[in-house]
């Protein structure tokens, strides 16, 4: 299959239609006092609203997002339609760089790769190991194609994701993701852990170790008492449980509905992820002058600017699949569309349904939380991550060989921190790391070989 160079260009006539839908929102009452608490606040959102209107440039971002080398292809997951597959892909100039997938999530996306870019570029292969790097728009997702049939879960997001490093020529790579990203490459480690041969994340989602799965692991958690930072976490998490998962149970059993909302008001859609972009990276956020005079920002609290938050949510504004297809893959990894609820018509053929249907492969988002062998993990610890878990609970999702504590930053870390997604990744891999020379043939510098 081809591959095309590309560019983002969005209609003049797109972004018109944008701000006369922009032009007469009705906004919502709100209860005073509620600041956060109830979601994102009246005041902040109307002063977005008016901003992404009025002043928000998105050719300027455009010219921001086309200095990344953007490319598409067309790829089939077995079973269901092909889709072209927009994706960023910087190659090194150093002949035995390190094939790296870089992997977003909701309501990430594949701009989230820009500020990781350069850092992983300055590695010479002499100092620090180089990277070629690869970050997909996933399907459902920026500028790549949907699928229109159900049944698309992990499954096919890792087997679209593998087709294309595949396609690129690289027949072993290794992988970061966080959110979604980090299902999807932990399921690529699953399902192909011949050609995945290491993992980081920023996101954990484990369970305590057991004795029966992991004794050594179990035991030592029995006898080390969890510290002030454990405690931390353990509250972090029972927040997002008990206060911020309420879009994942509507995206993951009904998003066809909150769809209706976040593909025809592009104020809807602004108000569902920008509540997302403050309380997973901190208390505070950066808006428009006036309103940020009122603000105090903590030290490990994300700056968000109006147009950063803006260009964000442009992206699935102007989505090819729309807003709306990003949330299926919550539905889709949750059920099974083989079982008699959900699954597609089976049985004696008939003139509408001539043969039974093959079955589809199905992984659940749960099967991520489990021990996966094969590939080498490592793991970034963030305090305002929406799980911040114990290290000895992280270290029973596989071969661990690496593991980070931070003091700062949240759920999105390649925006936040991208200089620590990128010291992690030369630690794990690079001269010194556990996993020098993983990929064969492709141990990051210039005319040293691996000795594992």
């Amino acid at each position: 299959m081809d591959i095309e160079t590309f560019r983002v260009s969005v209609p003049d006539s797109q972004i018109q239609a944008l701000k006369d839908r922009l032009a007469n929102p009705l906004f919502p009452d709100e209860l005073g006092g509620s600041a956060w608490a109830r979601g994102s606040p009246l005041a902040n959102v109307k002063n977005l609203a008016t901003y992404w209107r009025e002043s928000f440039d998105w050719r300027a971002a455009e010219t921001e997002i086309n200095k990344l080398p953007q490319f598409k292809t067309t790829i089939q997951a077995d079973g269901f339609e092909p889709l072209s597959i927009h994706f960023v892909h910087q190659k090194s100039d150093v002949p035995g760089a390190i094939p790296l997938l870089f992997c977003h999530g909701w309501p990430g996306s594949f701009f989230e790769v820009q500020k990781l870019l350069p850092i992983l570029a300055s590695g010479n292969g002499k100092d620090a190991p180089a990277f070629h790097v690869v970050a997909p728009s996933i399907p459902n997702y920026g500028f790549s194609e949907g699928s229109k049939k159900k049944g698309f879960n992990l499954h096919q997001y890792a087997e679209t994701c593998n087709k294309l490093m595949l396609r690129l020529g690289y027949d072993e790579y290794v992988t970061q993701g966080g959110d979604w990203g980090m299902m999807i490459t932990r399921t690529m480690g699953m399902l192909y852990p011949q050609h995945v041969k290491a993992s980081h994340i920023n996101m954990v989602r484990s369970l305590a170790p057991t004795w029966r799965r992991n004794p050594l692991l179990a035991l030592q958690h029995k006898l080390t008492p969890y510290s002030q930072r454990d405690h931390a976490g353990f509250a972090r998490t029972q927040w997002f449980l008990n206060e911020g998962a309420g879009y994942r149970w509507e995206q993951e059993t009904k998003p066809q509905t909150i769809g209706y909302a976040l593909a025809d008001s592009p104020v809807a859609l602004l108000a569902w992820i920008y509540e997302k972009l403050h309380d997973w990276t901190g208390l505070s956020i950066t808006l428009l002058p006036a309103l940020h005079k009122a603000l105090t920002l903590p030290p490990d609290d994300y700056p968000w600017t109006s147009d950063e938050i803006l260009t964000w949510v442009s992206i699935y504004w102007f989505s090819t699949a729309g807003p709306a297809a990003a949330l299926r893959i919550y539905y889709e990894s949750k059920h099974d569309p083989n079982t008699a609820t959900h699954a597609p018509s089976v049985g004696a053929p008939t003139p509408s349904n001539p043969l039974p249907q093959a079955k589809i492969p199905f992984v659940h988002r749960d099967s991520t939380q489990e021990y996966i062998g094969g590939p080498k993990l490592g793991v970034a610890h963030f305090p305002k991550e929406l799980t911040v878990l114990p290290h000895t609970w992280a270290a029973t999702m596989g071969e661990v060989i690496y593991q980070s504590e931070n003091g700062h930053g949240g759920h999105f870390a390649a925006t936040e921190h991208p200089e620590i997604i990128a010291r992690d990744l030369r630690a794990m891999l690079g001269k010194e790391g556990k996993a020098f020379g993983i990929v064969k043939g492709s141990n990051g510098y210039v005319g040293r070989e691996a000795k594992l």
